[in-house]
């Protein structure tokens, strides 16, 4: 982790020099220098990190080092806040000396968290307190430079290069051959028989002449064990004329893998020794010419394009005679892509328990089968649960218990934790290491921060990459492109499978996914010492003590009801960044534990009993006993990301959240018009940093359309997703007359992709007229619009994909209005494509909806421009419930080829003449696939 950690330092290094040499803030001589001075030596151990890191896994010595350079890395970090902070202290006295008894902070000691830490404001002298700050620096530049810069000598580190000598030497890449046990694979087979079938299969104009074959996925998983199976299958050597089994590996190295493929081709061809990699490829085409080739590319790590293309593959696989394959095993699907193979991969996922019981129990049993009715076997199933599906954790684990012979060494190798076991981390371990070092090193630190969630745990995509923010993980100016550098990251982890289980939202996007519990092993004992997940055992004082003293980030989980504390003088706190609670009761946390952590950044009290804060917090929340926030959160002027969703109970949020400009997350927002020290939603108008989601609720007072124009959301273009909720606290539904001019102020801006509107009380959609300008629109869902006769125009949005409509109890008849064509025009005068990206429409108890049109059939048959217009070309699955007076589909529906999928339920007349085989209407609907017609 020291590689991911110095790299983003110093970018902050570089940056916090020139940043501020025009502020208004100076610090003290020497402090400058001494920063330039210490990035020159980081950047001096940076260029023997690689080697570094990899030597830790067999010297003691060398962790240690680590060690104590990291803790080095992190003082400075906390130095460089306590400089911003200095710096941002002074802005806020700047505009109270403008502003005076109104501005945001007092004169009166207020003691809170800004930017990492705990800051006393007024009596503090503010030249001791930069003297302090830059002899903190100085001291740690000379601490950089005694203990940790000399002593690199010690240890012979040299400069890394991709793929030197070190690389091989100390990670080692396991050579692979083609030959195989058969007798020791377990499971599998219905891989094996998907890859045969697209190994043998005959050629067609879809496969082309060659097929490229990828299989995927992460260390230990089996793939070179499945490619050696099908390239010995009997039907492949049939198959084909001739046979390659190469093992790639990295560094990619073109001749050296053409030099591999001739001699498996003939091992007697003399311009194999040549060194021109031309005259390599010309050798290799002549052998395989007008020939049936199969290439197996063993353990593929090249993910760069040009490599790829140096080797002219392609070029000599059309050479050969058709049905030709080539079969690629990688742990990253950026390969797949790169080499243009999606469509064919093989994604091999865990073993099913009894395979892997089976494989576990063939080596810890070997000549030893008695044992197994003896009571070993019991425990053998526990401890195969450890293994999660992965192959090569039951091969470890079987062989470790092989020459245990008493049930007391099986039980301890249960009970142990995985890394703490002997072999793991020489053979499961390490080929996750190479996954590991083939990471940028900022996306090694976001891998490593996932460590602080226990195992199993939903991972959010959208939470993870603001957590990754909020640790300034993803260093970069503009907080658009962090996030978009996040979404990159967690992309990149996608792709090299150590995420799993995924779940995706209607658009296709991943929302949540999970870590291989071997993953989440493996992250925990790279970070052992500054991840600390603890269990708190219920007693009456929940006071939590740390083990370590360089624990930096703390997750609590299952903390009983009632307040929770840590000891009053715990210096283990002091650098704690981060505090999860997770599945606790906690009614309230003690201030003064929460200003012991001078160094924190994120407080995650997600699902907590929580009815107060303590007013010094950074805030991660989602308490759904919350009543109120402290009103001194306006002081938390660094504050960028605030979850307030779920919060029911809270009735407003407090009114300095206003003056916080950097705000970048604030998921919901609660309207309240009787409180006085409420935020205003025309507040919101600064905030233009805003992105991801935002849901405004209890809108309909009177007041509340010129604050929805001062909120400005027309100006706010990182917001992605908007919800509106008419609706009071109360559940009661408020008067509609002024929710048309609310709506009117609405207008958002043209950037966000998905809009949600309920409980709205208008007549007509004049008032949404501003939605046929939001043309990266894809996901619609109008709710409980009670008083609404008419569904607003949306044919007409270009990236629409989504469409819900639930109860609208005034709508009689749909007609070409929906589809977008305006009063002006008629269907004889326009042509186009309407919904033409419309994948999903869905409609729920529309209880007065009788007639559904589309183009009249006068129309469509007496114009000749009205067989121009096409509708919803890309329509995949329609859903109808409760519609009971609804007569029939529209003609439209017919023509539509992509319709999949097709749910009637509960509407009585469509059931009936739609039914399968006997309605009237079912020659219309009968080339859909799956059709699901019914009465609950």
């Amino acid at each position: 982790m020291a590689d991911a950690l110095i790299s983003v330092l110093l970018e902050q290094l570089a940056s916090v020099v020139y940043q501020h040499t025009n502020q208004a803030v100076k610090l003290v001589l020497n402090a400058e220098e001494d920063v330039k001075s210490f990035s020159s030596k980081l950047k001096d151990i940076q260029a023997v990190l690689e080697d570094a890191e990899k030597k830790q896994v067999a010297d003691t010595g060398v962790e240690n080092w680590l060690a104590k350079l990291k803790d080095v890395s992190y003082e400075m970090d906390d130095v460089l806040d306590e400089w911003n902070t200095e710096i941002l202290r002074r802005q806020v006295e700047e505009k109270q000396e403008k502003e005076g008894e109104n501005a945001l902070v007092t004169k009166k000691k207020v003691c809170f968290l800004m930017s990492s830490v705990c800051f006393c404001f007024g009596q503090a002298n503010k030249v001791i307190h930069r003297h302090k700050i830059a002899r903190r620096i100085g001291e740690l530049n000379e601490k950089l430079t005694l203990l940790i810069a000399a002593e690199r000598e010690m240890y012979g580190f040299h400069q890394s290069t991709k793929g030197g000598p070190d690389d091989q030497q100390l990670i080692q890449r396991q050579k692979t051959s083609s030959l195989v046990d058969i007798s020791t694979i377990f499971g599998r087979e219905e891989e094996k028989e998907m890859l045969l079938s697209k190994l043998l299969r005959e050629s067609s104009p879809k496969v082309g002449r060659f097929l490229v074959i990828p299989i995927v996925g992460m260390g230990g998983m089996g793939k070179t064990t499945l490619a050696q199976l099908a390239y010995n299958d009997e039907k492949v050597t049939a198959q084909f004329d001739k046979k390659v089994w190469v093992c790639v590996s990295s560094p990619f190295d073109e001749i050296k893998i053409a030099k591999a493929i001739i001699e498996n081709l003939d091992k007697n061809e003399t311009q194999k020794s040549s060194n021109e990699l031309e005259t390599l490829l010309q050798c290799i085409m002549s052998h395989v010419k007008d020939k049936k080739f199969f290439l197996v590319l063993d353990d593929v790590w090249t993910e760069n394009p040009k490599e790829w293309e140096s080797l002219k593959l392609p070029v000599i696989m059309q050479s050969c005679a058709e049905g030709s394959r080539i079969l690629v095993t990688t742990r990253k699907q950026e390969v797949a892509k790169m080499m243009g193979a999606n469509s064919s991969m093989i994604y091999l996922d865990k073993l099913s328990d009894r395979d892997c019981l089976a494989l576990f129990n063939s080596i810890a049993f070997l000549d030893r089968k008695e044992d197994e009715a003896a009571g070993f076997g019991a425990i053998g199933e526990e401890i195969v649960k450890k293994c999660k599906g992965l192959p090569l954790v039951a091969k470890t684990l079987g062989s470790l218990v092989r020459y245990k012979k008493t049930r007391k060494e099986w039980q301890d190798v249960l009970n142990s934790k995985i890394w703490e076991l002997e072999k793991i981390e020489e053979q499961v371990f390490r080929p996750l290491l190479l996954s590991y070092y083939d990471l940028a090193p900022a996306v090694k630190r976001c891998l490593l921060y996932c460590a602080i969630f226990p195992k199993d745990y939903n991972l959010e995509k959208d939470k993870l990459i603001e957590l990754w923010m909020s640790q300034d993980y993803l260093n970069s100016k503009e907080n658009k492109e962090k996030r978009r550098k996040g979404q990159y990251y967690f992309e990149s982890l996608v792709m090299r499978s150590f995420f799993q289980d995924f779940v995706v939202d209607e658009m296709g996007n991943i929302e949540r996914c999970k870590m291989h519990d071997i993953v989440h092993d493996f992250v925990q004992f790279l970070t052992k010492k500054e991840c600390i997940i603890i269990e708190v055992v219920k007693g009456d004082n929940q006071i939590v003590e740390l083990r370590g003293e360089n624990v930096r980030h703390l997750t609590l989980t299952r903390v009983p009801y009632g307040p929770l504390s840590f000891p009053t003088s715990c210096d283990r706190c002091v650098n704690v960044r981060s505090l999860t609670l997770l599945d606790s009761s906690i009614t309230t946390i003690s201030p003064g534990s929460v200003l012991q952590m001078k160094c924190l950044r994120t407080l995650n009290l997600s699902w907590s009993g929580l009815t107060e804060l303590p007013k010094e917090t950074l805030v991660l929340i989602q308490c759904s006993s919350l009543e109120k926030l402290p009103k001194a959160m306006g002081k938390l002027i660094n504050l960028k990301h605030l979850y307030v969703l779920g919060c029911w109970k809270l009735r407003y949020l407090p009114k300095g959240i206003g003056s916080l400009k950097s705000l970048q997350a604030l998921d919901c927002f609660y309207v309240c018009e009787r409180e006085a020290a409420a935020l205003k939603l025309g507040d919101l108008g600064i905030m233009d940093q805003l992105q991801g989601s935002l849901e405004i609720r209890r809108l309909g007072n009177k007041d509340d359309a010129s604050e929805t124009e001062k909120a400005q959301l027309g100006n706010k273009e990182h917001l992605s997703h908007l919800e509106v909720v008419f609706q009071d606290e109360y559940g009661v539904l408020r008067k509609h007359g002024v929710d048309s001019e609310i709506v009117k102020a609405l207008q958002p801006h043209q950037n966000l992709e998905s809009l949600g509107i309920e409980w709205c009380h208008i007549g007509t959609t004049e008032s949404l007229y501003w939605i046929k300008s939001l043309h990266n629109l894809r996901k619609v869902h109008l709710r409980f619009w009670l008083f609404c006769e008419f569904w607003p125009p949306l044919g007409k949005l270009p990236s629409l994909e989504i469409l819900e409509i639930t109860v609208m109890d005034k709508v009689k008849k749909v007609g070409v209005e929906f589809l977008g064509i305006e009063e002006e025009e008629t269907e004889t005068t326009f042509s186009g494509i309407l919904f033409p990206k419309l994948k999903r429409l869905s409609f729920y108890y529309l209880s007065e909806w009788e007639e559904w049109e589309g183009i009249t059939k006068e129309e469509d048959s007496s114009s000749s421009s009205s067989s121009e217009i096409t509708i919803m070309p890309r329509l995949s699955s329609l859903q109808i419930t409760e519609c009971p007076k609804l007569k029939a589909l529209p003609d439209f529906l017919h023509k539509i080829t992509t319709l999949r999928t097709l749910t009637i339920e509960s509407c009585p007349i469509l059931e009936r003449d739609y039914q399968q085989g006997v309605g009237k209407e079912w020659h219309n609907i009968s080339h859909i696939p799956n059709i699901t017609i019914q009465s609950h």
